[in-house]
């Protein structure tokens, strides 16, 4: 089954362009950022734990690198009703990270905070086409 989830493509100025995605969690709808380099879908500690509860984060002994580090301490939580448009995903692990260095940026520059990055494993398990120019994420549900 193929399903369709608008883009919104925020310009960075001087940085370039991400492309911004909506999801719900907790029956709560957040943004992400579509991320091609990250490998593993990742959500900001503070605001997965406003939103849901905090015994659902795990520490974890692994250490994240890229953004701009190699020694970020992280946490892994099991997110259970994950909706990207009409996709359902369940049972999901995402790195649970410091993100709000990107959430500062994002409001100097008048965008809407995020909750984080959608990433590789997602993107890669459900065949993931990005559509810059009619500004659309396409996944396949390969269960459908």
């Amino acid at each position: 089954m193929r399903i369709t989830i608008p883009l919104q493509i925020i310009d960075l100025h001087e940085d370039g362009f991400h492309p911004l995605v909506d999801i719900t969690i907790f029956g709560m709808p957040f943004t992400l950022v579509l991320d091609t380099g990250a490998s593993k879908t990742a959500f900001d500690q503070t605001m997965l734990l406003q939103a849901g509860d905090n015994a659902l984060i795990k520490s974890s002994d692994r250490l994240s690198t890229g953004l701009g580090t190699n020694s970020m301490a992280s946490s892994t939580a099991m997110i259970n009703d994950m909706h990207l448009g009409d996709l359902l995903i369940q049972q999901f692990e995402v790195a649970v990270l410091d993100l709000s260095s990107i959430n500062i940026a994002y409001r100097q520059l008048n965008h809407p905070e995020v909750l984080g990055v959608l990433g590789g494993d997602i993107l890669m398990k459900y065949k993931a086409v990005i559509d810059y120019g009619e500004q659309q994420l396409t996944l396949f549900n390969p269960l459908l």
